[in-house]
């Protein structure tokens, strides 16, 4: 090779290796992600006196686990976090691969110090989550929201009627309760969610509705916790077709695949 062009080489190899780590990387840190909201998942059903109403789990459609959302304040202050979302188009129905999603807020007032907390948001209907597939949806203005009752009173309470299409919980040095969310605004992480799944450009509306390549074994563990908290079944994963024996005779007959769930959601096109 002549010598001016070893160094142009070089140099494609670095860039090529260079995206390869970054590539390898970004995967990593949303499978991450992935790994603490499951571990708050657990750590809340663990405190039996204080962790979300069985009865308002069970009636909900969506579940955002969003940890470590930070507020800063002085005077103004701000509220920021990553997190993922999970949704089912039946109150039985298996949980939807997760979706990466972002929560920003602000506030205004006598107000200093910083805080982290995880966030858990409970969607009561099929309403409450559109808006998020949808691109983004502003807490209070496109959904209504309260904060969530907790604890066994937080049960009797929500036994009746639900008047809130969401209800807004956090943990915070310890403590979990109700938290007033009232003009945060939820986005779709696509950058996220194409570094999971794999694909650039994927949309809220082909992970909801199963149309997304296969996700990680760290999104099934976060989807098993979350069929545990809200007593409903795993989906079960695909059996390849190599592994169905065939019967003595006949050829083999192939798994027949599950149609795709729909949902009336659409991403905003930028």
């Amino acid at each position: 090779m002549p010598n001016g062009k070893k160094p142009i080489a070089a140099l494609l190899a670095a860039i090529f290796a260079a995206a390869v780590v970054n590539i390898a990387q970004a995967g990593a840190r949303e499978e991450g992600r992935l790994l603490t909201a499951t571990e708050v998942l657990e750590e809340v059903r663990a405190m039996p006196d204080v962790r979300l109403p069985d009865t308002l789990l069970a009636h909900a459609y969506g579940i955002a686990v969003i940890p470590d959302v930070t507020k800063v304040a002085f005077i103004f202050g701000g509220r920021h976090g990553n997190g993922v979302l999970s949704v089912r188009d039946k109150l039985t129905g298996p949980w939807s691969n997760p979706v990466f999603i972002s929560l920003t807020g602000g506030s205004w007032g006598f107000q200093a110090g910083a805080q982290s907390s995880d966030i858990i948001l409970v969607f009561t209907t099929k309403t409450g989550i559109e808006g998020i597939a949808g691109g983004k949806l502003t807490l209070g203005a496109d959904a209504s929201v309260a904060t969530g009752p907790v604890g066994r009173q937080g049960s009797a309470a929500t036994d009746m009627s639900f008047n809130a299409e969401i209800y807004s919980y956090a943990r915070t040095r310890g403590l979990f309760g109700g938290v007033a969310l009232d003009g945060s605004v939820i986005s779709i992480d696509r950058s996220a969610n194409g570094s999971l799944y794999h694909k650039s450009g994927i949309t809220a509306t082909e992970i909801f509705s199963g149309q997304a390549p296969a996700a990680p074994a760290t999104a099934q563990r976060f989807l098993e916790r979350l069929a545990q908290a809200t007593g409903t079944a795993v989906r079960p994963s695909p059996v390849p077709q190599a592994d169905v024996p065939a019967t003595a005779g006949q050829p083999p007959v192939a798994p027949t695949a599950e149609p795709a769930r729909t949902y009336p959601l659409e991403e905003q096109k930028k």
